[in-house]
């Protein structure tokens, strides 16, 4: 019986699925870059045997271009598991300046419950003014239990 692992690498083996090895590929790659350079990609793809990675940031370009020497000899010598069959020679990077769109604040909601309450409880307060806004109290109730 397969398990899930083989049943993906089986299908990223046909022509159709081939994009799913480029993505696992770019993502492998991309985990060898610092954390805080990692946070700084937006995305990344490959075009005509080349590696892009958009950043968001230009000082994030800076720290791409100084240490993308040694991910490119590192590759030369070992390439991961994953980016067997994906081809690409060059790696380059640029910073794109299109906003990222922000998600709008969510609203509070109000929520509104029915009322359960009848309002068809004995007073037996003994001041005479409480007795009084007590029982005004259940007038509301009842008027509003009643619509």
């Amino acid at each position: 019986m397969k398990n899930a692992a083989d049943i993906v690498k089986n299908l990223q083996s046909k022509p159709q699925f081939s994009k799913l090895t480029h993505y696992g590929c770019i993502d492998k790659i991309s985990s060898l870059f610092s954390p805080p350079l990692q946070r700084m990609i937006k995305f990344a793809y490959i075009k005509k045997a080349t590696l892009f990675f958009v950043l968001n940031h230009p000082g994030a370009k800076q720290e791409f271009d100084n240490s993308i020497d040694s991910i490119k000899s590192a590759l030369k010598f070992v390439t991961p598991a994953e980016c067997e069959g994906v081809v690409f020679h060059d790696i380059k990077a640029f910073v794109t300046h299109t906003p990222t769109p922000k998600t709008p604040p969510k609203t509070a909601t109000v929520e509104h419950y029915k009322e359960r309450a009848s309002g068809d409880l004995p007073v037996d307060i003994k001041d005479e003014k409480l007795s009084e806004l007590v029982r005004s109290i259940f007038t509301i109730i009842k008027a509003r239990h009643a619509s």
